[in-house]
Formats: structure tokens, sequence, C-alpha cells
């Protein structure tokens, strides 16, 4: 780390829904923004209006807001550098783009779509690999560079569409350390002429990003591995500009996989794998599809932070719960890995139930609350919140996440109309009639009906009656639940209440076989 105050944005593009990929590269971004006392920044990158979608830049803010992801500076509370999106700045960039025309570093190009067209065939036919707008082919083209000063000049005046692309030198090497992948070295004979500057009046992204991480004194980028090949280009923007002394440091994340490892995990891979690859749900207003996020999935924000920080990190400890405050401690860029992290659904998961499990009874209780007043309706009323948050204490251990809470534990507001078959058939016996029948009685003259007591005398009336206690257990949750397994039984039968447990009994052994 140098002495220069750290100061780093997390740039997307208004494009669709925000990808969970992009929300890991804000999270680094934000961790190590706090780890350095330093300034974490929002900024909108609009510069290509023909894939704006609406709708997308309050979903970035709505994703980040409810993840904790909070700027210090940027669209959303605004900051010294405003505006921080890039439609808003336009006029400040051809400035800079005419700067590059003025010092010979780059150009403007007139080549109609055709033209460009025409290039690329001819390129194409004379088996050129990978056929481009570079630093042989231009001057074959209609651009400054082939043209008169005084054509060049007419051009202009006249109005005629053109743009400006950068002057890539035919044969040098581009060399740049990143802090995750050390030194890189790229030639620039792999490198094309990029446009900076559209027809438009927009900048491409390329000069857009140069120049506002320069004006708003960005000292660090990090951003997703797919940057990597534009890299090269903008170390060339920088020393053009004449900014190389204060050019940030960079640092390009690994990509995140498909959970088999085969290829990066895309938009569209959630749903069609079963899992979600957004924050929030998100219907494209265009196509009208629709696709699942992890808010609405019933994931803990701080779930989902824990499971993206270790998407390419690690401390190097085996932790693996860590609460925001104890990532920003612990990160560093230097223990980035390099390599792609597959993304294990199971795995997430996992975290979410981690999480539920660190939650209160009685925060579990308010969230349980909601699904119970839609699945009972007004009967809800009867169920006060001090009862939910038993139910939750009791249930809690057997779920991933707050919307399996019914499923798990329904039998504790209503009575099961169903047990399950496979149970009865394995365990009914002709002397359990007797034995349940005895049950009742004694259980309804307890007088201490706690989970200890309930357990005790149930035992003792099973061996006075010559039965196994294990063998008529799963009966009684049966009876009881109506499902073979869940949570500890006797602490269910107390908070059920001898009533209800009687009557539950009672009726079991009515419609089963004498």
């Amino acid at each position: 780390m140098s002495d220069r105050q750290v100061r780093v944005r997390f740039a997307p593009s208004p494009t669709g829904a925000l990808h969970i990929g992009g929300v890991r590269t804000a999270l680094y971004n934000y961790l190590f923004a706090k780890k350095h006392n330093g300034t974490f920044i929002l900024r909108i990158e609009d510069t290509d209006q023909t894939r704006f979608v609406p709708g997308a830049e309050q979903y970035i803010a709505d994703a980040l807001a409810w993840l904790g992801i909070s700027a210090d500076e940027g669209v959303v509370n605004g900051g010294p550098h405003a505006p921080y999106r890039q439609s808003e700045r336009k006029l400040m960039y051809r400035e800079f783009a005419q700067r590059l025309v003025d010092s010979g570093n780059a150009y403007y190009a007139f080549d109609t779509t055709e033209e460009l067209e025409a290039m690329r065939k001819r390129l194409e036919a004379a088996k050129v690999a990978a056929p481009q707008y570079n630093a042989i082919s231009r001057s074959s083209m209609k651009n400054s560079l082939t043209l008169s000063e005084d054509e060049t000049k007419r051009k202009l005046e006249a109005g005629e569409p053109y743009v400006v692309r950068i002057k890539i030198p035919r044969n040098e090497e581009v060399r740049f350390h990143d802090i995750i992948r050390g030194w890189v070295v790229v030639h620039t004979s792999s490198l094309d002429d990029k446009v900076l500057f559209k027809s438009d009046g927009m900048p491409t992204y390329h000069l857009a990003n140069v120049v506002d991480d320069f004006l708003m004194n960005i000292s660090h980028v990090i951003r997703g591995e797919e940057w990597l090949p534009s890299a090269p280009l903008h170390v060339l923007l920088y020393r053009y500009l004449g900014w190389e002394n204060v050019m940030p440091q960079f640092a390009h994340l690994p990509l995140l996989l498909r959970p088999d490892g085969n290829g990066k995990l895309s938009k569209r891979d959630g749903d069609r794998l079963g899992f979600p690859v957004f924050p929030l749900d998100w219907q494209d207003p265009v196509s009208g599809e629709w696709s699942s996020g992890y808010r609405e999935g019933g994931y803990f924000p701080d779930a989902v932070i824990n499971l993206l920080a270790l998407l390419g990190w690690h401390p190097g400890d085996n932790r693996e719960l860590f609460t925001k405050e104890e990532l920003v401690e612990a990160f560093s860029l230097e223990k980035v890995h390099k390599s792609g992290a597959k993304f294990d659904p199971d795995k997430a998961r996992w975290f979410n139930q981690q999480y539920l499990r660190m939650r209160t009874n009685a925060e579990l209780a308010m969230l349980f609350k909601v699904d119970i007043d839609k699945k009972l309706g007004s009967s809800a009323n009867k169920w006060t919140i001090e009862y939910i948050e038993k139910v939750c204490h009791l249930i809690k251990e057997k779920a991933h996440f707050v919307k399996e809470f019914w499923d798990i534990g329904s039998f504790f507001f209503i009575a099961p109309d169903k047990c399950d078959e496979s149970v009865i058939q394995k365990r009914w016996k002709d002397t359990v009639p007797g034995f349940f029948a005895k049950t009742v009685d004694i259980f309804a003259s307890l007088s201490d009906f706690t989970a200890h007591n309930v357990e005790a005398t149930f035992k003792k009336t099973a061996e006075e009656s010559g039965i196994q206690p294990g063998s008529v257990m799963q009966l009684l949750r049966v009876i009881l639940t109506g499902m073979s397994a869940g949570p500890a039984l006797f602490e269910t039968i107390e908070l059920l209440g001898k009533d209800e447990v009687v009557n539950r009994i009672k009726k079991a052994t009515e419609m089963l076989p004498k």
C-alpha cells in the first residue's frame, strides 16, 4: 500500500439487473475502502445509451442497500465530485478526446458501417486471424491519418459523422502491475484502435472511466477479470493524457464460475440451474422475463455477504463465518485468488442456515408470523408472539430458510389431517391401541405437563405395558405431528399443551386400526 488516500469505485452499467458477480465486485471495493479508512464511490457508467434498461439503476441502488454495501459518495447520496452518472458528465469528455487528438495519440475516423464491414471481409479473405481496426489496417481506412489536413477539416466543418479512435503504437510492450496477478505484459500488436468518442457525442467506457477515475482521484481500480484485456488500453490513456504518475493500482478479480466449473456464471444460469444469480427479484421491462433474487428467496443479507466474500478470497485460516466488521478487518487483495471460484448452491444454503440459527427467536418469530398470517388469516390471532417464539426455538435447527418453517412446524398451529402411513404400517401392533388409550388417561391426569415429566411418564407407561418405549415413540410423533421426524418430541408436546395432545391422541387412535 502506498501513502495515497484510498478511493475506490463500483461503476456498473444500467443495462439490466445487477448480477451476483457484480455484487461481489462492489463488496470487495467496499471492504477494501473500509479496511484502509478510504472512500467507496458508486458511479453509474451509462455511456452506452442503446443498452440502457429502465429501472436498472434503481435496482442497483436497492440491491446494494439491502446488502448494506453503502457508498460514501455517488449517485444515491451525492458528493464533491458530482455528478456521478456519466450521461450527466458528457460535455467534459469531449475536451479529453480532443486533447488526445491534438497530441497525436488519437485521430478522427469517418468510416461508415459499410466500409468497416468491407474492411473486415478483406482481412478475413486474407486469412487474418483477428480482423480489427489497428496500426496496419487503419492505413487503408478513411481517417485523419490518411486524409489531408484540409480534407479532415472540411469533413468536420460539414458535420460528417465521425468517431475518435486511440492511435495504438505498432510495436511496443505495455506493462503494468496487478495486485492479484502480478506483472502483466501485453504487446500492442494484439490491440486495436478502440473508439474513445462516438458519433452520438458520448464517450465509450474506455475514455469515460479513465477520465472519471482521474477526476475522482481513484487510487485503486478493483474490477472483474473480464476487464483485464482492456487494462493495457487504459494504461496507454493514462500515459497519453499525462496522468501516468497518478494512475490507480489495478486488481482484476477472478470469475465466478458455474457449479460444475465449466464457464462463467451468467445471468441466465440461475433459475435454469435452480438458484438465484441476482440479489433481488428482477423482471426485464422489455422481454418480461422474470428472474429470482436472494432477498425474495429467503436469504439473509449478511449470509449473502459472507458467501460472496469467500468466493475468490480467504483469510488463510479455517474460518467461514464472518460479520461484516470481521470481513473488513481480515480482507486483503493479496489474498484474492487468481483462478475462478465455483459457485456452490448448497454452500449458499448452508450459509443461510448458519445465519438463521444466529437470529434470536424473537427476530425469527416476527418473520414467521408474516407467513402464519397468510396461511391462517384471522384465526392466526389466537397465537401470541411468545408462543411463536417458542415454536421457532424448536424448529429453527431443522431449517435453512424461514420460509421452510411452516412446512416443518405447521402442526403447532393446526392439527395434522393425515399421518405418515409408512410409520403406521411399520410400527402399529395389536398392543398399540390399548397402550395409547392408557396414555391418554395418564397424560390427562398429569398436573406437571413439562417435557421432562411427560417423557418419564410415557416411558414408564410403555414399560408397564410390556412395550419398548422406542417402538412407540415414533408413533406418538406421527399421531401428534403427522410427520416421522421433527423437533424434539417431548419439548414439542410441552408446547402443544395437555389438552391439545390428549385430543390429538384420542382422535388419531379412533381413526387408526384397532
